[in-house]
C-alpha cells in the first residue's frame, strides 16, 4: 500500500493481515522501502511468540489472489487515509495503528456474521439498551459500543402526613 503525504512524497506501508480471522498487523512504514527492510520485517513477524504463523506467497498486484489485502487497503483509504492529511512516515505510522485497532477490534465485519476479528465467537451478542458511541482519530470515525441497560430510578416513597 502507498500513500502520498501533503510534501508530495510517497509513503509505503508494509502490512500483513491473517487470512482466517481477518486480523491486520501494520508492520512498517517508510519512503524508501528495499529488499533488506521487507526482509527485517518479514522476520520480526516470523519471530514474533504467534503461534501457527504460516507464510502464503501470492503474485504482487493481483486483485484475484489477494482479494482480502486489497480490499482492506480500498477500505483504509476510503475510511481513513483519504480523508486525513498525512505530514510524514511517523505520522502515517500512528494514523494505521489506530485505524489497524478500529478494524480489528471495532468494526463489524459481514464475512464474520457482523462481528470485528478481535470478537469471542463464542458469545452470542444480544441486543442492549443503551449505545454509546466513541469517536477515533478526531471523530473521523465512531465505535459504538452497547453499555447495559440502567435500572429505572425508583424515589422512595415518604408516608402522607394527612391526619
Amino acid at each position: 500500500m502507498h500513500v502520498d503525504t501533503v510534501f508530495l512524497k510517497r509513503l509505503c506501508v508494509f502490512f500483513v493481515m491473517e487470512i482466517k480471522t481477518r486480523h491486520v498487523h501494520v508492520l512498517g512504514v517508510t519512503a524508501h522501502p528495499t529488499g533488506a527492510w521487507v526482509t527485517q520485517l518479514a522476520r520480526n513477524l516470523l519471530s514474533s511468540p504467534a503461534n501457527g504463523t504460516a507464510v502464503i506467497p501470492t503474485p504482487p498486484q493481483s486483485p484475484r489472489s489477494n482479494a482480502l489485502a486489497e480490499r482492506w487497503i480500498r477500505t483504509a483509504r476510503t475510511e481513513c487515509t483519504d480523508r486525513l492529511l498525512i505530514t510524514g512516515e511517523r505520522h502515517l505510522r500512528t494514523v494505521l495503528d489506530q485505524y489497524a485497532e478500529h478494524y480489528n477490534a471495532g468494526r463489524a465485519h459481514r464475512s464474520l456474521d457482523l462481528r470485528a476479528p478481535d470478537d469471542d465467537p463464542n458469545i452470542i451478542l444480544l441486543p442492549a439498551a443503551t449505545v454509546r458511541r466513541r469517536q477515533i482519530l478526531d471523530g473521523l470515525l465512531n465505535e459504538y459500543h452497547t453499555m447495559p441497560p440502567r435500572l429505572p430510578h425508583h424515589p422512595q416513597e415518604t408516608p402522607s402526613s394527612a391526619a
